[in-house]
Parts: C-alpha cells; sequence; structure tokens
C-alpha cells in the first residue's frame, strides 16, 4: 500500500481564540496555520505532493512542508534558542530553504521531518516570556512575540499557495 499523507484533526477552533492570552492566541494561530498546510496535503500519495500543479511555477505541496520546517527551524531553534544546528532538507548556500530537491520517494519521511522540527520549535520557546529578545542575523532586536507573528504571517502566505495547488491537484477546497 502506497503512504498517503496523513488527514489532520484540528486541535485548535479558531473562535474560542477571541478571549485568551496572547501567548495562547499566538501558539493557537500558529497551530492552526500548521494544520491547515497539513489538512492541504492530506490524502495526497508522494507524487502528487511532488507534482508542480500551478505552472510556470515549480512549487509543490511537498516543498511548502520542506520549506516550512526550515523557516520554524531558523526562527524558532537557530535565531530566538541560538541552537547550533543546520539545515533540516537543504546546504547553507542553497538559498531556497526546503523547496528545491523534492523527491516523491522522501515524502514520508520528510512529513515525519516537519513534525519533529514542529515540537523542536515549540519546546525552544516553551517557558520564555514574549518580550525576551534576541539578535538577528543582522543585528536586530527580535522579540519571540516577533517570532510568532513572522511564522503566522508565512504560513499564511504559503497556505494561500497550497489552496492553489491542491485545487490544480485533485479539485480539493477549503481549509481542510
Amino acid at each position: 500500500m502506497t503512504w498517503k499523507a496523513p488527514p489532520v484533526e484540528r486541535s485548535r477552533q479558531l473562535g474560542g481564540l477571541g478571549t485568551v492570552t496572547e501567548r495562547q492566541m499566538l501558539e493557537g494561530w500558529l497551530t492552526w496555520h500548521r494544520e491547515t498546510l497539513l489538512a492541504k496535503c492530506a490524502g495526497l500519495d508522494p507524487s502528487q505532493l511532488a507534482r508542480a500543479a500551478v505552472e510556470p511555477s515549480d512549487l509543490t505541496l511537498l516543498g511548502l512542508v520542506r520549506h516550512m520546517a526550515e523557516v520554524e527551524r531558523s526562527w524558532f531553534r537557530r535565531g530566538f534558542a541560538g541552537e547550533a544546528v543546520g539545515e533540516v532538507f537543504t546546504g547553507p548556500s542553497d538559498g531556497n530553504e526546503g523547496l528545491d530537491g523534492v523527491e516523491p520517494a522522501d515524502a514520508e519521511r520528510d512529513f515525519g521531518l516537519y513534525r519533529a522540527e514542529v515540537e523542536a520549535c515549540d519546546a525552544a520557546a516553551a517557558g520564555h516570556d514574549l518580550d525576551e529578545t534576541f539578535l538577528s542575523s543582522r543585528g536586530a532586536a527580535l522579540s519571540l512575540r516577533w517570532v510568532y507573528m513572522v511564522m503566522i504571517q508565512e504560513y499564511a502566505r504559503h497556505n494561500g499557495h497550497a489552496d492553489f495547488l491542491r485545487e490544480r491537484t485533485d479539485g480539493a477546497t477549503g481549509d481542510g
């Protein structure tokens, strides 16, 4: 039996985020966007996940999953936590942060690496105050709050891409 991207059950409902603390709201929106990306992939086989479905772009759903693992690692672990970790999928001078080098045969592994990276990033932020700062690679002081905001916008932008890719792949639309 061929592996398929697993279904996603929402862990948060957006309506419940209207009256929670700022931290819970940021974590809730980030979780919702993470789950949205995975929902866009749910039920697809490796060849569908690796298909560039919106010509002339070579963007793929699997590439987006890989890219977001890289972006998560870059902001939460290397940036905020200061961990000396390399890239998840790419070399340091690649510049495409996981979007290139997509292979259908690696889809199950890539999804596992994405999920592991999300867990590691959540652990890197756990117990830290939103006002805690670090210096970016360009020398700017940034807060953990800023990291949450940049991650939410990054997922929102790429989930829009995922909408088009999924619809062109099998006609599915919606949030999952």
